[in-house]
């Protein structure tokens, strides 16, 4: 069990981009205790293993994969969380659950309809959007960017940022990833 623990430690940690000092920073765990983990050579008390997983933020559960569900989520059109308002639709491609790390929406625009403005993601967020019909205008903090068709952008989510669309309407994809802010 420790080779598996530690090999799954280490795939989470390297795809946040996290060094084995920044992991141990974050879950209070020392770096020493980390190497040995990932290398399968001891295997972490479940206070230690808890610790690793907020640091990874995760809960237990996922970090040791003990939820009972499928290794995967069939998310049906028909039951995808939406809204709209002020010409702006969207809808959820992803489900929420706590831990997740990443969310899909897509979003459409009446002629002049813009998303909101206000920073809506939590800090360190990433986001990418592909404009899959536009064009659009990308506000972002403080500064416009123009897309058309096809084009994508990947910015700090948690910046003030909302997506314009010009004399027609528009679409755009957007994922959200958490706590993998570009340094």
């Amino acid at each position: 069990m420790a080779v598996v623990v530690g090999q799954r430690v280490r795939s989470l940690r390297e795809d946040q981009g996290l060094s084995l000092r920044e992991l141990a920073v974050r879950s209070h765990v020392s770096a020493p205790m980390l190497s040995q983990v990932e290398r399968g050579t001891t295997s972490p008390t479940l206070a230690v293993a808890e610790k690793i997983a907020d640091g990874l933020g995760l809960t237990l559960s996922q970090l040791l994969r003990l939820d009972e569900a499928p290794p995967f989520e069939i998310v049906r059109a028909d039951a995808r969380p939406q809204g709209a308002e002020d010409g702006h639709s969207w809808e959820m491609l992803t489900a929420d659950h706590p831990g997740q790390r990443v969310a899909v929406s897509r979003h459409r625009l009446e002629p002049r309809a813009a998303t909101g403005g206000a920073p809506m993601h939590r800090a360190g967020s990433r986001e990418f959007a592909l404009v899959e019909a536009g064009p659009v205008t990308l506000e972002l903090d403080g500064a416009e960017h123009a897309l058309g068709t096809g084009d994508s952008v990947i910015f700090d989510a948690d910046l003030a940022h909302r997506f314009r669309a010009g004399g027609q309407p528009a679409v755009i994809v957007s994922v959200v990833t958490a706590g993998l802010r570009r340094s």
